[in-house]
């Protein structure tokens, strides 16, 4: 063949190949962007979302849209020049002004703060570094600025100094704005710039940031979105005062696009040589309240990919404000990002960030639900109670519905707070009859009762209330106004006994399959290994059974409580603990007699046999038990017995 001929066919087969792969990215990222136009479009016809929001695939954007109103007032439209605050996602900018400064010799992360800031107290500045600030591990406790009257960042600074360390400095994460405000205290201290204007030089110019800056209430800051909070279904203004004083840990404003700038230059050496992104990138410290991690201004998360059960590693940072919030995703894996900016309180950020991640990765995820609570009070407003209730019913079990405690209440409580209690009081019993397991719904059932007048019904209904929850502290308070008094004692002990409350099922041991509650007492010294009452302990539990338990039945619940007590407290996730086991007799006179081997999670981390005593009392008139749990790992003629069993269920313990 001519070698001519052969080389143009084989340009063309290339080029071929080349426009079907390119058709076929193409028509992917047209397919991601419908799916994502379609959910976020149904987010904001719910009215779950005003803000903007940019999603970046491989490194190009894919969407970038406002939605919702940037002004509510004005009905004025969210855009992608909008600016919000960002809040905590400042971090990330004070962290890399703070490397930027390492990378120059002007700071060391392991020196004492003392040697950067000379009048600061020295029985703290001696101990904090900058790795500790960095991490949220310096100990210092969290917000205790005053912004009605520091703005100031020295000013800031002095209300925390000289206030004990919360731990040693490494000890452990604890969240700190007050650790980043001191950051950004250093940076002005060591550049002799305002953190303001290092932010400008060192990170907004350089990258190309012209829609972002440091917000204060005063100035007029053109495209600026207004923030709201929701409070029972409505909308209300912040509060104007100066935000200035979130400083270096959250007082930065931007745009969708000024933060893709951003997040860019993190795959780059723009602003920062490697060595140094590397550290800022590096899992420094396990933060448990999520189970990730958190490095120098960044959390390190595994983060859901859409409804399936695959995570996918992430690093973002959330961003939290009066009126404002924020999430960042980055996605190094994939070089994805997923920018969030919402102007309201009411956010639905992460549940977004996960539908967005399951599209980008053509995964299954889930569409917003219709909120049914929401939509009943529309049809209220419309056509009247009565419609709007059997609205409700008629759609409940309907799965395109979210049917939510929360979102009755709030309803019941827009109507009560206009004056309409006799609509509220509908809403709220609708929402026990939904809800029937539930105390919030009887409180606040009970509440708009009350308003009616309705006083026995409302004494029912605080009681029942107080039955699932007896921690419930206002029921016992509205009672007591109501000429009852209600206690949730149930044993009869002196006052040197420490009382601990719990609902049935028990948090830690769902599979307890009773409905009522728990009274724990505790000696002195129960949970010291020197004291005689270590491990003695007793509690009741008041539950809905009406004959008498069984032996195994009683083994059965010590089992389950025990294992998932222990297991509750187990730090270790890696320890695998034995299971509880149990050998109870009955005696003649109907009690439960033996022992527990349990391994104590909470103070020995070592094998513990526990020796019970354990009665039961039938309430004849209300269908329930009281089981008395007397428990200690002393043998039956020590004298702590003595004290056990002078612990008696009260009288009227059944009424």
């Amino acid at each position: 063949m001519n070698k001519i001929l052969w080389i143009g066919i084989l340009l063309i087969l290339t080029l071929s190949s080349t426009a079907c792969i390119n058709a076929q990215v193409k028509n992917d990222t047209t397919s991601k962007v419908v799916k994502i136009n379609e959910l976020l479009g149904l987010y904001s016809e719910y009215d779950m979302f005003h803000g903007a929001i940019l999603v970046a695939d491989q490194g190009e954007i894919i969407y970038k849209e406002g939605l919702g109103f940037a002004n509510m007032e004005w009905d004025i439209p969210n855009t992608i020049n909008t600016k919000f605050q960002i809040a905590s996602l400042t971090k990330a900018f004070t962290a890399m002004l703070i490397m930027q400064l390492v990378a120059e010799n002007k700071l060391e992360l392991h020196q004492p703060i003392s040697s950067y800031l000379p009048n600061y107290p020295k029985v703290n500045g001696n101990q904090i570094t900058i790795h500790h600030l960095l991490n949220h591990s310096a100990g210092i406790g969290q917000d205790r600025s005053d912004k009605e009257k520091h703005n100031q960042p020295e000013a800031m600074v002095n209300q925390f100094a000289s206030v004990a360390l919360e731990f040693s400095p490494g000890e452990r994460f604890k969240y700190s704005n007050s650790g980043y405000t001191l950051l950004g205290y250093i940076i002005e201290t060591i550049t002799g710039k305002s953190y303001e204007d290092a932010l400008q030089e060192n990170i907004f110019k350089p990258l190309g940031m012209k829609n972002s800056g440091f917000y204060k209430h005063s100035p007029l800051i053109k495209n600026m979105a207004s923030g709201y909070n929701r409070s029972f279904g409505e909308y209300y203004n912040t509060d104007n005062s100066d935000e200035s004083t979130s400083y270096a840990a959250g007082a930065i404003y931007a745009t969708v696009e000024d933060l893709f700038l951003w997040d860019q230059s993190l795959n780059t050496e723009t602003l920062l040589p490697k060595k140094y992104m590397d550290q800022i990138f590096t899992k420094q410290i396990v933060d448990p309240s999520y189970g990730g991690h958190y490095g120098y201004g960044w959390e390190f998360m595994d983060k859901p990919i859409g409804n399936t059960s695959e995570n996918i590693g992430t690093i973002g940072h959330s961003g939290s404000i009066d009126g404002f919030r924020s999430l960042y995703t980055k996605i190094p894996s994939r070089n994805a990002s997923i920018i969030i900016l919402n102007n309201s309180s009411h956010s639905f950020r992460t549940s977004i960030t996960t539908a967005i991640t399951g599209v980008l990765y053509d995964k299954p995820y889930d569409l917003p639900l219709i909120p049914l609570a929401q939509f009943m009070v529309k049809t209220i407003e419309k056509e009247g109670i009565d419609t709007g209730i059997q609205f409700y019913n008629k759609h409940k079990d309907a799965p395109e519905y979210r049917k939510s405690e929360q979102d009755l209440i709030v309803a019941g409580y827009r109507f009560l707070h206009a004056g309409s209690a006799q609509d509220a009081a509908k809403i709220f019993k609708l929402a026990t009859e939904v809800f029937p397991d539930r105390d919030n719904t009887y409180d606040s059932y009970a509440e708009a009762l009350m308003m009616l007048g309705k006083n026995e019904e409302a004494i029912i209904n605080y009681k029942k209330s107080l039955a699932l929850n007896p921690k419930n502290n206002n029921a016992i308070a509205m009672l007591a106004k109501l000429g009852i008094t209600y206690s949730t004692d149930l044993l009869k002990v002196d006052d040197t006994w420490e009382k601990e409350l719990f609902a049935i099922p028990l948090h830690f041991a769902q599979d307890i399959k009773l409905k009522g509650f728990e009274d724990a007492r505790f000696p002195k010294g129960w949970n010291d290994t020197a004291s005689p009452n270590f491990w003695t302990y007793t509690f009741a539990w008041k539950v809905n059974i009406d004959k008498e338990v069984t032996l195994r039945q009683v083994e059965d619940y010590i089992k389950k409580y025990y294992d998932g007590l222990l297991e509750g407290v187990n730090k270790e996730k890696d320890l695998v603990l034995p299971k509880t086991t149990v050998e109870i007799t009955k005696t003649k006179e109907g009690a439960f007699i033996g022992k527990a081997s349990i391994y104590d999670t909470f103070i020995t981390k070592k094998p513990l046999v526990l020796n019970f005593y354990i009665e039961q009392n039938l309430c004849e008139k209300n269908s329930k038990s009281i089981l008395l749990f007397r428990i200690s790992p002393k043998n039956y003629v020590h004298k702590v017995w003595n004290n056990l069993k002078a612990i008696t269920v009260l009288k009227n313990s059944c009424d």
